[in-house]
């Protein structure tokens, strides 16, 4: 990777949200930089203004300004442009995500392939930046690793999703989901399953009882989160399709994903379903397990790389600047 100075300040900048952290985070630590991790929650009229209007004043984003600000989210976006304007451009200024207006307001802008975003600096990949790294899947294996140690393989971690916005994890379909699972399970996988707050409780229950009896472990919410250890852990992977970042943080791993694609949909995650596939890393799930083999996809390193080029490019010129100046 191009080095760039590991003493730089860098923000990273969300409302909250996990997905935008996770992936805000996952690149800062890409690059070697320590993050401060700013949150931002802007009231009407400013939060319906955004992106496209005025930052709302907010005591902890002032000066001194950062080397580096990643930000992620419609409503990160006015404070972005702000930062950038008043630290005289010496922030270097990065969006993840689609920013809805112009990438020229930014340093660089990544967005997902399936946004179809273009410009001089913006970069796209098929999946999105997280924070795994191959060590932290063998850590997280090797603290879950007794938790499964009873189940035979393959061992198949089962991500489960939910309904969303332009999903829906029915009944009908977490009963079936259930029955596809205990098959699998009957004929000798062992299961690690994974539900998260989408899922429904009901759902959940109808698919821990249809695995009643069967080699599985169903997660139920207490105790430490196994979802990176059961990635770890997986020989093959099933997923629900209402997540980019839980499908591409499976299609990491490099071991077969299944994708289970739910009722609903949008044009923009089936230009994304259908990349995954185009990719070789991701099947849709039929109800039975394949084996094949992929090159992990690492969108985190790839974009670390094209901001560092960037960045390194940037402190050139301010350097420059300040010799003659």
């Amino acid at each position: 990777m191009t080095e760039i100075p590991a003493n730089l300040t860098c923000w990273v900048l969300t409302n909250g949200m996990a997905g935008f952290e996770t992936q805000v985070i996952g690149v800062a630590e890409a690059l070697g930089l320590a993050p401060e991790v700013k949150r931002v929650a802007p009231t009407p009229p400013f939060k319906w203004m955004a992106p496209w209007g005025p930052a709302q004043r907010q005591a902890d984003i002032c000066p001194p300004w950062p080397d580096v600000l990643i930000a992620s989210g419609r409503q990160s976006v006015p404070y972005a442009r702000m930062i950038r304007r008043k630290s005289g451009g010496k922030t270097f200024t990065v969006i993840l995500q689609d920013p809805r207006v112009s990438p020229a307001n930014f340093d660089f802008v990544w967005a997902p392939a399936h946004d179809r975003l273009s410009g001089e600096n913006v970069l796209s990949t098929p999946v999105s930046p997280h924070r795994l790294t191959q060590k932290r899947l063998a850590d997280e294996a090797a603290i879950f690793a007794p938790q499964v140690a009873h189940l035979p393989h393959p061992r198949v971690a089962v991500l489960l999703g939910g309904t969303n916005a332009v999903y829906r994890l029915s009944e009908d379909v977490a009963a079936q989901i259930g029955r596809d699972l205990a098959a699998i399970a009957g004929q000798g996988a062992g299961l690690m399953v994974t539900p998260s707050r989408r899922t429904g409780e009901k759902q959940t229950q109808i698919i821990s009882e249809a695995l009643k009896g069967h080699p599985a472990i169903v997660w139920d919410g207490t105790g430490a989160n196994p979802y990176f250890g059961f990635l770890g852990l997986a020989d093959a992977v099933i997923v629900t399709c209402d997540s980019v970042n839980m499908v591409g943080e499976a299609a990491f791993t490099g071991k077969p994903v299944h994708v289970i694609e739910l009722e609903g949909g949008s044009p923009k995650f089936r230009r994304f379903l259908d990349a995954i596939y185009e990719s070789g890393a991701a099947r849709p799930f039929r109800g039975a397990l394949e084996n094949w083999a992929y090159e992990p996809l690492d969108a985190t390193g790839d974009i670390a790389e094209a901001i560092a080029a960037r960045l390194a490019a940037h402190l050139a010129r301010q350097r420059a600047q300040a010799e003659k100046g």
